[in-house]
């Protein structure tokens, strides 16, 4: 007898509908299974054969064959295991072929029959809703999760009895509640880290707003101990709460990547991503045969902090020039090309030099060769890309032990969703959220000058022979100076500013 119950595949940032079809006949005893599966699908049949023997629904000694449709997308993972249960009994006659009528199923089986939990749930309810399924079943433990997607009911199942108990009953016992919307956590939350802690820096802390309000690309460069990292890791806190739009779309891609939290399954503040210098290319930017997301996608709506910025590899940097301008990574394989989103802002930290004190030749060993050998570590395309930087100093005594200029993360916070604002109502429905997204287009509609800006913009392109990004970037950081000002035109001090944190055109 013939059966099929549907499930999905996770490709990338896509959930993909899978057939399962199984049919059991006469025949030598075997339990086959087709599809182009990898060996992970293939342990599916022992799991599934030990499972349904210790749920005392032992196989009949027939010829099983299970095919996983289409046969030429390849089939990754442990999800299978429940459904291909479920073909089989169907198959066999256990249960109605009409009850899975309408239902995707997904999850990993136990050898005792218990029902597990697999990474990708939020996308493949998502995918269910939108073809029309009306219900999906999923592991227990990720059932909170399913139940985030609105207009589908996601049945969350402890075990294989459970879940063909609830089939046989027609699916009407009914958990939970879907769509619901779980608490979001704010920027205020759970913040322990605040800008208030931060001694001296005005002008590092200026050049921070700047970045956040346009949320711009950021490199702080200072000997070691200056503040480069308590900065950077105080940015989060100064942006405006995740919108729900915003927040589920996160929850996807951590719900891709298995790493989701368990309480609350959700994704509520903007993610910071700190990776280790020594991290390859492909954890990075995302790869492998079935591509997953890499830091710069797991950073997206939020911070990729990368310290210590010299000692990344130089493929692993260069890796970043494409999304960086385009905020999505596209990573191609045999099987098709694979977009991620990278709307991340990038902030990055450097010594001056490899023992971190130049130019203080007091403290400083590093000869002339050695500072420009490691500077020269970061390539001039890459720089080129960072739209501020500036020089962090050691604090003296006086403002260590002061308060006067200390500002609060509340307060920053306060100007950068004002700043964000504006440019929301500029830029409409017109696919910008940012300043910093603007493409060169965009840049002459939306950045007028005054006669005096525009004549200091063309002494400082005419002397320094800027290139044409850099241009572009100086204007667009112009733009949010102007805006920080409530001034709907760039003037000239805000050109004049916005160039002050071209360090790396010196670099």
């Amino acid at each position: 007898m013939f059966s099929s119950v549907y499930s999905a595949a996770i490709l990338g940032m896509e959930a993909l509908s899978v057939q399962v079809e199984a049919d059991v006949s006469d025949g030598l005893p075997m339990f086959s299974m087709v599809g182009y599966v990898n060996s992970q699908v293939k342990e599916t049949q022992d799991r599934v054969r030990t499972a349904l023997h210790n749920k005392g629904l032992g196989l009949p000694a027939k010829r099983i064959t299970v095919n996983l449709a289409p046969g030429d997308m390849r089939k990754e993972g442990t999800g299978y295991d429940l459904p291909v249960a479920l073909a089989i009994l169907t198959a066999l006659g256990k249960i109605p072929p009409q009850k899975l009528a309408g239902v995707m199923v997904v999850g990993e089986l136990g050898l005792d029959g218990k029902v597990k939990g697999v990474p990708g749930i939020l996308p493949i309810v998502h995918k269910a809703r939108r073809l029309g399924f009306r219900a999906c079943m999923v592991p227990w433990e990720n059932e909170r999760e399913g139940q985030l997607i609105e207009g589908i009911q996601a049945v969350g199942v402890k075990d294989l009895q459970e879940a063909i108990d609830w089939l046989k009953k027609g699916g009407k016992e009914v958990r939970g509640k879907a769509g619901q919307a779980w608490p979001l956590m704010t920027a205020e939350k759970g913040e322990k880290a605040d800008f208030r802690d931060i001694r001296g820096q005005e002008g590092a802390v200026r050049a921070t707003l700047i970045a956040a309000a346009g949320m711009h690309n950021l490199l702080y460069i200072g000997s070691p101990g200056s503040g480069k990292s308590m900065l950077a890791r105080r940015i989060p806190g100064i942006l405006p709460p995740l919108t729900r739009e915003e927040s589920l779309e996160l929850t996807e891609i951590y719900s891709i990547a298995g790493m989701l939290p368990k309480e609350p399954p959700i994704i509520g503040q903007r993610p910071f991503r700190s990776p280790h210098h020594t991290i390859s290319a492909q954890a990075l930017a995302g790869g492998g045969r079935n591509p997953r997301p890499g830091e710069i996608t797991l950073a997206h709506k939020g911070v990729l902090f990368l310290d210590e910025f010299p000692e990344f590899s130089r493929r692993a940097l260069e890796i970043l020039r494409q999304p960086l301008e385009e905020r999505c990574i596209h990573i191609s394989r045999v099987q098709g090309t694979y977009a991620f989103p990278a709307g991340c802002v990038l902030v990055a930290a450097m010594n001056p030099c490899r023992c971190g004190y130049y130019p203080d030749l007091n403290r400083c060993q590093c000869t002339p060769a050695q500072v420009r050998r490691y500077m020269g570590k970061i390539s001039g395309p890459l720089l080129d890309r960072l739209d501020l930087c500036v020089e962090t100093r050691e604090p003296t005594y006086e403002q260590i032990s002061g308060e006067k200029g200390r500002v609060s993360s509340a307060e920053l916070r306060e100007t950068v969703a004002r700043v964000q604002e504006i440019q929301r109502v500029r830029y409409g429905d017109g696919g910008i959220q940012f300043n910093s997204q603007l493409d060169s287009a965009d840049v002459e509609r939306h950045c007028p000058l005054t006669e005096e800006a525009r004549q200091c913009m063309e002494r400082i392109y005419t002397k320094s022979r800027l290139s044409l990004r850099a241009y572009h970037r100086i204007l667009k950081v112009s733009r949010t100076i102007a805006d920080l000002e409530q001034s709907e035109i760039i003037q000239a001090a805000h050109v004049r500013e916005a160039f002050g944190y071209r360090m790396m055109e010196r670099v």
